[in-house]
């Protein structure tokens, strides 16, 4: 007897799609991007620009694919033949960036092996003393530090032998153990290998279930992360020199405002920290009853996420206002983006504080949890996308956790690379050009396209009165439309005319080969889109007009959004546009 075919499923409670969302949004940009660009772009001029693209960028396109999802009950690739058939290759290019976002997890695995040290008394990296210091390596949490020594060291940071502190050498040396570039593959870190694996285990038991599992799941990821936010906050607050690294973190200057790269800068840290054009809002607004007020669930969401970046600024920049009045130095000396914040100059700021494990390892769980959510909901958009194609065959019992345990492993195989001594090396080219901004602006403007010209910015937002009861702004109309797309077509052609090639913190440049290969990783992406729609025009039937027709339009009415008696006419109010 065949097995029976399962259902799609749904969340069992909204708040279990609430806490998704706000776990998927809410990530390692918070904490360790958008502090930094706002101290870089002009303090709290910077949140000008910020604003402007939240509104008119960041909201519109993430309410966008929240209604697309519970519209048409689908993952990223199947919606588009219920929106605009042509546009499919849009959501196959978001797998493609999904597939090189994998490679975040590494993140996940430094994260679990720093957590493991925070149990370490002293400290591994507050000290000079272990296997992997040099003679350069210099103790800058030591209680001796004097205004005279650090301005000793200032000098030592620019000379020929740089010296280097114990928490930079244990990034670079201890766990790291960094090959000479991405040319010397050298060997595995074993300790890496196991936190990876770990890691791994991890995001496949919170999703193998699908929403089941995951909806259990984010009550912990989605709001421990903002406990441990508060408790580094309160704490961050009462250190003393930390009004000194607020005055710098939002500290305006208007002059930054008409530095291009200023606004470049505002626009990708909006797209990235709201997770449009990576299909996880898509997915999980899919499993969203169809009644479901998504239209006010976006719009808190949002300012969720954005509120959360402001609050993670004063946390990280009260600690780091701290560490620069103990060593004697400026504060631009130790303010850095990225993972550098996130395992070398955080780690040691705690490492000066009374009770350092304590507060290390609070940071870490909060930073692994907050990387956690966004990885498992990113593996829950290519496992549903996938679902989705093939529902007879992969919705029969059993057949999502194989898949994913084929997956996961096929993944963890891939990301050994990683955990090599140039590993490093391949990360950073993969995250320059794998999940680069100019790829999330082309995927926007073709959802933008597609769904405010081919599918109807006004037939959208009848689907969202008929679904929540509240007809969107009509601002929304015009930045589906004109507004958005106008918006992320400049940034786009801004990212080539302002690029700049990929290079180390240290200096390191890339071979020629490496930047080719990061070109094609970054074109991987983009090229699906063209490719797909010319193969759909292929095996499509009739004349040109007649196959762009078929396929500019939706191919039916979305199979289980409304029922038929509740949807308005699909073609009355909405005459042909050819």
């Amino acid at each position: 007897m065949e097995t029976e075919v399962r259902e799609r499923e749904q969340w069992m409670k909204k708040r279990e799609y609430i806490l998704a969302s706000a776990g998927n949004m809410v990530g390692l940009g918070n904490v360790w991007r958008f502090p930094y660009l706002c101290y870089k772009n002009g303090g709290g001029v910077f949140l000008l620009p910020y604003c402007f693209f939240a509104v008119l960028c960041g909201m519109p396109l993430f309410l966008l694919e929240t209604v697309i999802g519970q519209y048409t009950q689908e993952g990223a690739i199947t919606c588009w033949t219920k929106l605009c058939p042509l546009a499919q290759g849009s959501g196959c290019s978001i797998m493609v960036i999904q597939l090189y976002s994998r490679l975040y997890s590494i993140i996940l695995a430094w994260a679990l092996l720093y957590l493991i040290y925070c149990f370490r008394d002293p400290l591994p990296w507050a000290t000079c003393n272990n296997p992997w210091n040099t003679d350069r390596c210099v103790d800058l949490t030591s209680a001796n530090l004097t205004a005279t020594h650090s301005s000793n060291l200032t000098v030592n940071w620019t000379s020929v032998n740089p010296a280097k502190s114990s928490a930079s050498e244990f990034w670079e040396r201890g766990v790291l153990s960094m090959s000479g570039g991405i040319e010397e593959v050298g060997t595995v870190k074993w300790e890496l290998l196991l936190c990876l694996l770990a890691c791994w285990v991890a995001c496949y038991f919170c999703v193998w279930k699908g929403v089941r599992s995951t909806g259990k799941v984010v009550y912990f990821t989605a709001v421990f992360p903002y406990v441990m936010l508060a408790i580094l906050l309160v704490r961050g607050l009462t250190l003393p020199g930390a009004w000194q690294g607020v005055v710098y973190y939002l500290y305006p200057d208007p002059s930054r405002l008409a530095d291009f790269q200023v606004w470049m800068e505002a626009c990708s840290q909006v797209l990235f920290s709201y997770g449009v054009a990576s299909g996880t809002l898509i997915t999980l607004g899919s499993y969203s009853k169809v009644k479901n007020n998504c239209y006010k669930d976006s719009l808190w969401l949002c300012l969720l996420n954005s509120g959360t970046s402001l609050v993670s600024g004063f946390a990280v920049f009260s600690a780091l206002g701290f560490m620069a009045q103990k060593q004697g130095i400026p504060i631009n000396m130790v303010v850095k983006s990225g993972p550098g914040l996130a395992f070398i100059v955080f780690p040691q700021a705690v490492a000066m504080m009374p009770l350092p494990q304590l507060w290390a390892a609070c940071f870490f769980i909060m930073l692994i949890l907050l990387g956690l959510d966004t990885l498992f909901a990113g593996l829950e958009t290519i496992t549903a996308s996938v679902i989705d194609m093939f529902p007879g065959q992969m919705r029969r019992p059993w057949r999502r956790e194989i898949f994913l345990v084929f997956f996961c492993s096929i993944s963890f195989i891939v990301q050994i690379s990683l955990t090599t001594q140039g590993g490093v090396y391949l990360f950073q080219l993969v995250d320059y050009y794998g999940a680069s901004g100019m790829c999330i602006l082309f995927v926007c403007v073709i959802q933008c396209v597609a769904v405010g010209w081919a599918f109807g910015a006004e037939r959208l937002c009848d689907a969202v009165e008929e679904m929540t009861g509240q007809r969107p702004w009509v601002v929304f109309i015009l930045c589906w439309r004109y507004i958005t797309p106008l918006i992320c077509t400049v940034c786009f052609v801004g990212f080539f005319l302002d690029y700049q090639p990929l290079t180390s913190s240290d200096g390191y440049v890339y071979p020629n080969w490496a930047y080719s290969l990061g070109w094609a990783i970054a074109f991987s992406s983009v090229l699906t889109v063209p490719i797909f729609a010319v193969g759909k025009m292929c095996v499509t039937e009739g004349s040109f007009r007649q196959r762009l027709s078929v396929l500019w339009h939706p191919a039916s009415d979305p199979v289980g959004s409304l029922n038929e008696t509740e949807m308005k006419p699909m073609s009355a109010p909405f005459p042909d546009r050819l």
